[in-house]
């Protein structure tokens, strides 16, 4: 039953870039810098390997980003209201530096959206109004960053008995153990 439940984790995850709408498409990223701070913000899933390591794009000058640098463990909560199962995932993100897979993606995003990654201010300055945001013409501060996932909770609210299994990954095999819910 785990390894059903596990390929059905995983195509519901890859449902998350592919399906407008889908509940995966977006997802909680729980971050804890050198303040020793949790740090909670909505991030989009972009892509998602065939070992579960998830991608996601942002500023390089964001928070997420120093918080990453500064301690790379990090939690993410995703949530499907009509199956009812929640994910909680972690692992370790980093911030990916190949040119190369960097142009990939940076050639896949729409032009009016490239330009979340090109305010001459860093996200979270403050500004005195909205008219103050410029734009640069050339350069971007676009980032991309990969979690590594190793462990994974699944939990299906479900009646009579909730279902609660604990994905580990060790040497790149998943092994799922059921939990009390």
């Amino acid at each position: 039953m785990t390894l059903a439940l596990f390929t059905e984790i995983k195509e519901e995850l890859k449902k998350g870039i592919t399906v407008f709408g889908h509940p995966f498409r977006l997802f909680t990223l729980g971050t804890v810098g050198l303040d020793k701070m949790a740090r909670l913000r909505t991030v989009v899933l972009r892509d998602v390997s065939e070992n579960l390591d998830l991608s996601f794009f942002t500023d390089k000058r964001s928070k997420k980003v120093i918080h990453i640098t500064e301690n790379p463990k990090v939690s993410i909560l995703l949530y499907h209201p009509e199956k009812r199962i929640q994910l909680k995932i972690e692992g370790n993100a980093f911030v990916v530096k190949s040119d190369k897979k960097i142009a990939k993606y940076w050639n896949q995003i729409k032009d009016d959206a490239k330009n979340d990654y090109t305010t001459t201010l860093a996200p979270g300055s403050t500004i005195n109004s909205l008219a103050e945001i410029s734009y640069l013409n050339e350069d971007n501060h676009f980032c991309l960053i990969t979690i590594e996932a190793h462990k994974i909770e699944y939990l299906k609210l479900d009646q009579p008995n909730h279902v609660k299994i604990r994905y580990s990954k060790e040497e790149n095999n998943w092994k799922g153990e059921f939990l009390v819910p």
